[in-house]
């Protein structure tokens, strides 16, 4: 099954960029994922299991690198 997942990180810290930087970077690594990003949020787009496998792993790096930070996800099944 195909998803469209829009996401946006919110690090709660003055020097918020790297961060993101940094997670849009990671899941750009990831093959069968398309990232396309613009200044409010990063929108991929794959495989259901690819992409929440994706999400899992760069989530939870970003979590242990980030003290505080704040993920905004939504996904669509059967993008058009």
């Amino acid at each position: 099954m195909q998803v469209a997942v829009d996401i946006s990180l919110y690090p709660l810290d003055a020097d918020y960029i790297p961060p993101i930087k940094d997670v849009i970077e990671r899941l750009n690594q990831h093959d069968g994922i398309e990232v396309v990003t613009n200044p409010m949020a990063t929108q991929l787009r794959g495989e259901y299991d690819t992409v929440m496998d994706a999400l899992k792993q760069e989530i939870a790096a970003t979590f242990a690198d980030v003290p505080k930070a704040v993920f905004a996800i939504k996904i669509l099944n059967n993008p058009l």
